[in-house]
Order: C-alpha cells, then structure tokens, then sequence
C-alpha cells in the first residue's frame, strides 16, 4: 500500500486512490467494472457515449445518472439508438435523469450510426475496438508515476473514430 496508486478504501480493501474514498458508486464501479475486459458491443457503444457525455464533468455525475441513461438511450443499443429522430433530441433534452447537451445527444446518435457502419465492416464493435488494445505495449505501470489519461492505443482509436466520423471521442 505504500505507493501512489493503491489506498485501503473505508472498508479495508485495497483499491486504485481514486476508488478508495467513501463514494460506493465508485467503490462498485472499480471493483466491479474499471479495468475488465467487456465484449458485450452494447456495453462498449455505451462506454464510449457516457465517456463524451463525461467530457468536462466527473465521471461520478455520469455513474449517478448511468441507469436513466441506459433507459433513454435505449440500453444504448446502437441500432436502436441510430434511429432516433430530432424528436427524440428534444424529449432527452427536458430529461432532468441526464446530462441534457444538445451536442453530445446528437453525437450520441450520430455514434450509435457510425458504429453501425463499423458492425457491418468488423462484425462487432468488440472486435473493431479489442484490435486497438492488442496492438498496445504492455508492460508493468511505473508506480510512483501518476496513471496516464492516454496510451498510444487509445489516441490511435480516437484519431480512427474521428475519420470515420465520430464525435466526443477523445483519447483519454
């Protein structure tokens, strides 16, 4: 426990600094969920919409407001989503259960067509985005170093999605 990194959380357990405070949303989401492979396309389509609809604000204002995200974005299944209309930006811009901002709405379902595009090239987006990861170095964290916000897969990613038009994709 004695580097920068790990930090015993309120109930004894070691966890990353940022998951050990007293938050049990974030206790939940790093012991369950930060840092597990996922495979599922709709949990991924998801990842990456509530990470633009993060862009500016913490990530516990997102996971707070993930399930009405989830139930407006349709699970965020991206061919549902794909079909939403100027109607439905504006029913989820009067939606107080999320984060109501016109331009990551309208990404959101633009993302959701793109990722679409990627499906029928790719056969999941699991696979478009799991290329990315196995091309990365790996090798262990220096733990006296601050984590990165970047890796030189994610910028590739995000520099590939960008091209392929689409929005609120950043490398972090």
């Amino acid at each position: 426990m004695d580097g920068e990194w790990v930090r015993l959380g309120s109930d004894g357990f070691p966890r990353c600094w940022w998951g050990a405070g007293p938050d049990p949303d974030y206790m939940r989401y790093h012991d369950d969920e930060w840092g597990r492979p996922m495979g599922s396309d709709h949990r991924l389509f998801e990842k990456l919409c509530l990470e633009g609809f993060q862009s500016g604000l913490s990530w516990l204002t997102i996971l707070r407001k993930r399930e009405n995200f989830r139930a407006v974005f349709a699970g965020f299944d991206p061919e549902l989503v794909a079909d939403f209309t100027q109607a439905d930006v504006d029913r989820l811009l009067g939606d107080a259960g999320i984060v109501r901002h016109r331009g990551k709405i309208e990404s959101t379902i633009n993302n959701a067509r793109r990722a679409l595009d990627l499906i029928e090239e790719r056969g999941t987006l699991a696979a478009y985005v799991w290329a990315f990861e196995a091309s990365e170095l790996h090798r262990p964290p220096d733990q006296t170093s601050p984590i990165p916000s970047t890796s030189p897969a994610s910028v590739a990613m995000s520099k590939d999605l960008k091209k392929r038009g689409w929005s609120f994709v950043g490398p972090t």
